[in-house]
């Protein structure tokens, strides 16, 4: 070790804190033992009554090398303090650079507004760990220098940046431009140049596993030091999304790891997300600018690595999967076993008069109460928030009647909204999720009972307002989870179905129809996922007296019960009428094998206005007639269940 590097050593030994006296005596100690006023600068940057640059050149340039203080005070003081030779031996980062720098020879000027950023460059000197900076992170200098003081001034917004660590930004191995950083950590950029795409890394980038992009130099050290990979300097939070699309445009296929300041989190989370890159999270308790060099300095090398392994990757968009991976799938889960999903939008839908309010009442009811079976199919008990945004006044009685009949109490787990609610009005659509949430109702069944009242103004048959209605509805199931279901009326014709825009049967994930025929009521499954619809549940009204008015005279309501007496009747669905008979014989031979756009899976299907026409042609009444008459034909056919239709196909049920 040379003599120097001894010195050093040992003047790092004593507390720069101490009283002006000593500490002036120990700069003359340290002069006349030959180390440079860098050295001392740095030293006495540590101490808690540093007074600046300015009073530590003052005091270095007044003191003669040959004074009265020689170095053997400066040995004696620090054994004093329990400084070992022996303990500076092993000190590498004494190793560089610690001679007080040569002259440098008169330089032409620097251009004031726009220095060229290889100019400045050559000016500098090669930075040393002596640096206020380097030393405070725990750096390294390696590539890195330090604007001299004895070189022509550079200011940079009214500041001088002699004795600044200087950081070169480089692209396609151009240099772009320079950051100068104080000791104190202050960070300037070289004016009139730009960044570009560049940046200043530390460590290999071409051999590294992965590749870390953090915001400035002193993460970067960090994440180097802490995992042996290499990192990349943004030189600035905002330009973290730029540096990694430059390098996913050089490196498709590199593994990139974003490592954001706390309280950036989801700025690089949407970074990583455009870029396929993958991104690390501090620990939730530390305050926003924490970075991983606060971290490392706090916890150490072993502890930081643990934290830059424990990375996170947005989820893919395309989730691709093996034959075999979807064999083994878990099965669907349903609500109500082939009619409704657990999750999703549906809708409950028929014209007016044809019992659906109690129909849904009983659905509600029973998937609260965690009935086994509704209508024979298997129930998932969850719970049911009802919005009664129509026919307010009978949903006591209904409900009343459905616990008479069952003799069961109504259940807990059935919740009623009797307020006033729009899907158009953003802040209804987030309170009622809230309210919902609160009251137990997350992940269960939410019936908007009618859609009319709940989208009330909108042109059902717009597609931009149906689609907004869509739109709004989804948000809600999104925020709760669970089932949405709609109970909403069919257009004047029945044969096509739900009413409105078909925008609105195409986002469903299953639908009931319920219509009333001669036989009496029904409903049928319209849409299912996995399961075969068009198949028909025969149900009736049962009268339930509920109580007493003020005249002693009966209050009673009705409850959607299955229809037992009709069984042998769903077998044999047979055309009703001279007509129906005509229009079917016609369209028997039409239904094409190789056409089931609108049908159930294998099931030949023909397009309803296709029909008509055929039917018509067969009619034998007056010719003026023969369209509605066909068409009424088609209607009743579909109420009977002997033809299936769904967004304007027809096909044999």
């Amino acid at each position: 070790m040379s003599e120097i590097e001894r010195a050093a050593s040992a003047l790092f030994h004593l507390d720069a804190g101490c009283p002006r006296e000593k500490w002036v005596s120990t700069a003359m100690a340290a002069k006349a033992a030959g180390l440079p006023f860098d050295a001392f600068h740095n030293w006495s940057a540590s101490g808690g009554n540093y007074a600046g640059e300015k009073d530590c050149r003052a005091v270095w340039d007044s003191i003669d090398a040959d004074g009265p203080v020689t170095a053997r005070t400066l040995y004696s003081e620090a054994r004093a303090q329990g400084w070992r030779d022996s303990l500076a031996a092993n000190a590498d980062w004494m190793g560089q650079v610690l001679a007080p720098p040569e002259k440098t020879p008169t330089l032409p000027a620097i251009p004031a507004n726009k220095p060229r950023p290889e100019e400045v460059w050559n000016r500098c000197e090669p930075a040393t760990p002596f640096h206020g900076y380097i030393r405070r992170k725990n750096g390294n200098a390696d590539g890195l220098r330090i604007y001299p003081h004895n070189a022509l001034p550079l200011t940079i917004n009214g500041q001088n940046v002699a004795g600044y660590l200087v950081v070169p930004c480089y692209e396609k191995g151009v240099l772009q431009t320079l950051q100068f950083i104080s000791e104190q950590g202050g960070k300037l950029n070289l004016q009139g140049a730009t960044f570009g795409n560049g940046c200043y890394t530390a460590g290999d980038i071409e051999n590294s596993r992965q590749v870390f992009i953090v915001e400035g130099l002193g993460q970067a050290w960090s994440v180097w030091q802490a995992t042996g990979d290499s990192a990349a300097v943004c030189m600035g939070a905002g330009r973290m999304r730029k540096i990694t699309a430059e390098m996913r445009r050089k490196n498709p296929t590199a593994r990139l790891v974003l490592v954001p300041d706390k309280g950036k989190e989801k700025e690089a989370q949407e970074i990583a997300a455009a870029y396929d890159c993958a991104w690390c999270e501090l620990p939730p308790d530390k305050p926003d600018n924490y970075d991983v060099n606060d971290f490392m300095q706090e916890h150490g090398g072993e502890a930081l690595a643990e934290i830059l392994n424990c990375t996170r990757t947005p989820p893919m968009r395309f989730n691709l999967l093996a034959a075999a991976e979807l064999c083994n799938a878990p099965p669907m889960c349903w609500m109500v076993k082939g009619v409704l999903p657990e999750q999703g939008l549906a809708a409950l839908y028929g014209p007016s008069g044809s019992g659906k309010s109690f129909l849904v009442i009983s659905l509600a009811a029973d998937i609260a109460a965690g009935e086994n079976t509704w209508f024979g199919r298997r129930i998932a008990p969850h719970p049911v928030t009802y919005c009664a945004l129509e026919g307010e006044g009978g949903i006591g009685k209904r409900i009343q009647a459905w616990s008479q009949h069952y003799d069961k109490p109504v259940p807990d787990a059935l919740r009623f909204l009797m307020q006033p609610f729009s899907l158009l009005d953003d802040s209804d659509v987030s309170d009622l999720a809230t309210a919902v949430q609160r009251a137990g109702g997350a992940g269960g069944l939410v019936i908007l009972d009618t859609l009319n009242r709940a989208a009330s103004g909108a042109d059902e048959n717009s597609s931009a307002d149906m689609g907004r209605i869509i739109a709004a509805t989804k948000r809600l199931q999104d925020m709760l989870g669970g089932l949405v279901l709609l109970v909403h009326h069919t257009g004047k014709d029945t044969s096509k179905g739900l009413r409105g825009h078909s925008s609105l049967f195409a986002a469903l994930d299953g639908a009931i129809e319920v219509t009333k025929a001669a036989s009496g009521m029904q409903w049928t499954i319209a849409k299912s996922k996995d399961e075969m619809t068009g198949t028909l549940h025969r149900f009736r009204l049962e009268i339930v007296t509920v109580g007493l008015d003020d005249e002693h005279d009966e209050i009673t309501s009705c409850v959607a019960v299955p229809d037992e007496s009709v069984k042998a009747i769903e077998q044999v669905k047979l055309p009703q009428g001279g007509n129906q008979k005509l229009v079917l014989d016609a369209l028997r031979p039409l239904f094409r094998a190789d056409v089931t756009e609108g049908a159930p899976p294998v099931r030949p299907c023909i397009e309803l206005e296709s029909a008509v026409i055929a039917g018509a042609a067969k009619l034998t009444c007056p010719t003026d007639k023969r369209t509605s008459r066909a068409r009424e034909a088609i209607t009743g056919m579909v109420s009977r269940g002997v033809l299936g239709c769904n967004e304007g196909w027809l096909w044999l049920t």
